[in-house]
């Protein structure tokens, strides 16, 4: 195979993994097939505005048994595996070519976990050092990857990312037999979390990670509980979803052995709620307790969390939108934190003398009068 005919097989299969990109709604943030069959992902600039970051595999050669995953070992399709060197150069012509702004490396794991991240890193130490360049790399840290490997890459990288897959090794255990939780998971993530802490040697380098939703039979409870932890022990600047698509995987897996399947929707509208509230952790400062489940620990399907949040608790409102602090004013309905940082500049002028005059979409607005007061 020629080097774009890899490129294209590799970028493919790395599609499964969104820990670079949002993905929550329809428009800018969802990932794009190139014109070269190639798949780009949105990312955010500094300035504002979004761009495109090529995202791949090194290699679809895998020797784990991820129960999830439609490249495990057992799996007989198509493999092929890209060198550093022919990465690099077709890369940097996209990168000349203005098609993209930075690059996002996985893999399969190829015999063991640190000759796998031998490639990754040659392939950033071959565009940091011969190429000079300087942009955008997120590599992928593989499970069961020594401490050498794990800091060669940090590095070499703007972020790196290792995904925590399931809440819990209970779960995880009915996914893989050959990876081991505590040991290839949690240990990486925790060394990752220590050194990229604040004053730590890589403060400057990211982390990210990922659970795979409905793959094993865990609760949105327990990833919530997890989410948390994520977030105030282990330093991760974020936590991204994936929901299991239901025939990809292998049929001893809880996934594939529910007597009644859910509807392809129905793992999307779960991503979506855990999606929303994990914006309501990071950016409104809820916390787990906040958030309501149902008697199985299920988020309700048929409403947002912040939604469900407000109706469960009508002594915190109405809101008056002339006194409230901004994150007072995130609890309500409707308002998010452009809307609420705009409501606090127009209070710098005056006071606000109807709720009608709140700075943002009639929509929006509409949402939050029932629950706000000017007076």
């Amino acid at each position: 195979m020629d080097t774009l005919s890899k490129l294209q097989m590799l970028s493919d299969a790395s599609q499964y993994d969104l820990s670079c990109a949002c993905g929550t709604k329809s428009g800018d943030d969802h990932r794009k097939r190139g014109s070269d069959g190639t798949w780009l992902y949105p990312v955010s600039l500094p300035r504002g505005g979004n761009s495109v970051m090529l995202k791949t595999l090194m290699s679809n050669v895998c020797v784990n048994d991820c129960g999830y995953c439609p490249y495990r070992d057992s799996r007989d399709v198509p493999r092929c595996t890209i060198g550093p060197d022919e990465l690099a150069t077709l890369f940097l012509e996209y990168v000349r070519s203005k098609r993209v702004i930075g690059l996002f490396l996985s893999s399969g794991v190829i015999g063991t976990p640190d000759r796998t991240m031998t490639l990754l890193t040659d392939t950033a130490r071959l565009l940091r050092k011969k190429h000079r360049y300087r942009g955008y790399v997120h590599l992928k840290i593989i499970p069961g990857a020594s401490d050498a490997a794990i800091d060669e890459a940090l590095r070499l990288a703007s972020t790196v990312s290792i995904n925590i897959e399931t809440p819990g090794e209970r779960h995880f255990s009915q996914l893989s037999r050959r990876k081991n939780y505590l040991n290839d998971i949690i240990r990486p993530m925790q060394r990752i979390s220590r050194l990229t802490a604040k004053g730590g040697q890589y403060a400057k380098v990211g982390q990210t990670t990922q659970f795979v939703v409905g793959a094993s039979d865990e609760t949105d409870a327990e990833i919530v509980r997890y989410m948390e932890g994520l977030y105030k022990k282990l330093n991760v600047g974020r936590v991204y979803f994936s929901a299991y698509q239901r025939g990809l995987g292998d049929g001893n897996i809880p996934g594939e052995r529910r007597e009644t399947p859910e509807k392809a929707t129905a793992g999307f509208v779960r991503e979506h709620r855990l999606y929303q509230v994990d914006f309501l952790m990071r950016l409104y400062r809820f916390s787990g307790a906040d958030i309501a489940f149902d008697a199985g620990g299920s988020l309700p399907a048929d409403i947002d969390p912040k939604m469900h949040w407000a109706q469960r608790h009508p002594e915190f409102f109405p809101v008056n939108v002339n006194r409230a602090d901004r994150y007072e004013l995130l609890r309500v309905p409707g308002i998010g934190p452009r809307s609420a940082s705009r409501i606090v500049s127009m209070r710098r002028e005056g006071r606000i003398g109807s709720v009608d005059n709140l700075p943002m979409r009639s929509a929006w607005r509409e949402r939050a009068k029932k629950y706000v007061t000017a007076s």
